[in-house]
């Protein structure tokens, strides 16, 4: 979809069908990429989750896993942001097979750190080396649709479904952790998990497609990137704002199973998340609401932290599982609007570079939702954690509608374009 029909039909943003969908998906050569990336990608919520609960299995405590699974997210956001660049500038296949070499080292690293009873401060920069090296697969993925599907439908398609698998993988992996944190190895998740992603990491920067996407030398010109599109930093505060409730309830979701006397709940409770996420997620891709992109974004991060502050009611593990069953039809929603808006607002070549900004700032807003919210599940109850959730999610949903006018196409020169809103 062009700028210019955006301007006039904004309610089309994001709009696909199924039909779109299959186009997309059955696009010659993009088999071995797509498969590829799903391996990289799947446990792309594993690795910090399966380090949480593998510090808090050794060291019994929250806090110290909270923190070391923060610092894994914290790298993945600089490390992120500094590969998506170089993916614009270099194309991805050296990028990609350096940093997961890298990846594959730094996790060593942080086993035996585990292992061996290392001091924290040890543990928390042996997970931010593991987390600055986790090679940004998402970032080349989305951006290598604009290469192998034309502009339109099939193409928005394309990125909706790179939205929702994403937010698949991000749901997926923490249920996954909790089932494998309960095998005779506490750090079998992790170590799975590091495979995986390394597998197809590697997978996928040799394949025919990823290899033909050369150098751009017109890329990564200007010092602020992506960034300097004013939509993109309004869109920025919104993933914040997602990320930091998906941190608050990945940590108080486990420390209310564990209150209630069966730890192993945590993870597959966390995992009902994608049962009504990606469900209403598709459906939710043919028929998007509010229908202007600019308003889109803040209502649905004002809906999601109204839906997860209501979290801290229920007093039974049940009661919570109906509860994220509701909040998570809002998840892969915002995942797919966040797609559509960088679609509308990123600087032209900065295709993997304006994804890695929306993936760091949900990193960093998980970062700090797990850090915040392992104090008060230690110093309060998980209950506080939610409501706290709530509050600031709402916070900054007001503050991205007050910014709702920047959600248009960037124009580098002195002129700029009418919102994309009523």
């Amino acid at each position: 979809m062009s700028h210019s029909e955006g301007e006039t039909r904004p309610e089309s943003h994001g709009r696909t069908s199924l039909a779109d969908y299959r186009n997309a998906l059955s696009t010659p050569r993009s088999r071995r990429p797509l498969v590829a990336s799903v391996l990289a990608r799947l446990p792309i919520a594993m690795i910090g989750i399966s380090a949480l609960l593998y510090v808090q299995h050794q060291t019994g405590t929250f806090a110290a896993a909270g923190l070391v699974s923060a610092s894994v997210l914290a790298g993945v956001a600089v490390g992120s942001v500094v590969q998506g660049r170089i993916i614009d500038r270099f194309g991805p296949t050296r990028p990609l097979l350096v940093v997961t070499g890298l990846f594959v080292t730094a996790l060593t690293s942080l086993v035996v750190a585990i292992e061996m009873h290392a001091p924290v401060p040890a543990l928390v920069a042996c997970a931010a080396a593991l987390g600055l090296f986790e090679p940004a697969t998402g970032s080349a993925s989305r951006a290598l649709w604009g290469r192998l599907v034309p502009e339109g439908p099939a193409r928005e398609a394309a990125y909706s479904y790179e939205a929702i698998s994403m937010e698949t993988f991000f749901i997926l992996g923490p249920g996954l952790a909790g089932v494998l944190i309960a095998l005779p190895w506490p750090g079998t998740g992790l170590v799975l998990g590091g495979a995986c992603m390394a597998f197809g990491a590697a997978m996928f920067a040799l394949s025919p497609a990823v290899r033909e996407w050369g150098p751009n030398p017109q890329a990564g010109s200007s010092m602020l990137g992506a960034l300097a599109s004013p939509g993109m930093r309004t869109l920025a505060i919104a993933a914040l704002g997602f990320g930091i409730v998906i941190g608050f309830v990945e940590v108080a979701v486990p420390a209310a199973a564990e209150a209630a006397g069966n730890v192993s709940l945590g993870g597959l409770l966390l995992s009902l998340w994608s049962v009504s996420s990606v469900a209403f997620g598709v459906a939710y891709s043919l028929r998007p609401w509010p229908r202007t992109l600019p308003v889109r974004l803040p209502v649905l991060l004002g809906a999601f932290g109204a839906l997860v502050g209501l979290m801290a009611w229920p007093s039974t593990l049940w009661g919570l599982a109906i509860a994220m069953l509701a909040a998570g039809a809002v998840i892969t929603p915002q995942s797919t609007t966040h797609s559509t808006t960088i679609e509308v607002t990123a600087p032209k070549d900065t295709a993997a570079e304006a994804f890695a900004w929306v993936l760091t700032s949900v990193t960093l807003g998980i970062a700090l939702g797990q850090s915040v919210s392992g104090y008060l599940v230690e110093h309060a109850s998980p209950s506080v954690a939610f409501l706290v959730a709530g509050v600031v999610a709402l916070a900054l949903a007001g503050a991205v509608a007050l910014l709702r006018g920047t959600i248009r196409p960037h124009t580098p020169a002195a002129g700029r374009k009418p919102a994309l809103a009523a």
